[in-house]
């Protein structure tokens, strides 16, 4: 099963962002098997970060929390909320 996981930056904290970027990516690295997708969320003017989202593979909302728990950015006190929400896939087809 898969987790979405939505991370929300604290206002003015860019450079709590900046300073850990390095050991997150690392993180993002030694679990790049788990993760289906991720990225920035960014302003509409793509000018700064609001947070992020991870799509992650668990076998248990516990692993996927104990995975956001470790992020190098969780631990730096960036977010302001962090959201772990269980993720379904389902096939779409579009009729003629």
């Amino acid at each position: 099963m898969a987790f979405l996981i939505l991370t929300f930056d604290k206002d003015g904290h860019s450079h709590v962002r900046d300073a850990h970027r390095a050991a997150h990516y690392s993180h993002i690295q030694a679990h790049i098997t788990k993760i289906t997708a991720g990225g920035g969320l960014r302003d509409d003017d793509d000018r700064a970060f609001l947070g992020g989202c991870i799509l992650f593979d668990a076998e248990t909302r516990e692993e996927a929390e104990a995975f956001a728990d470790a992020d190098p950015f969780t631990k730096a006190g960036l977010f302001s909320r962090v959201e772990i929400i269980r993720w379904g896939r389902h096939s779409y087809s579009i009729a003629a």
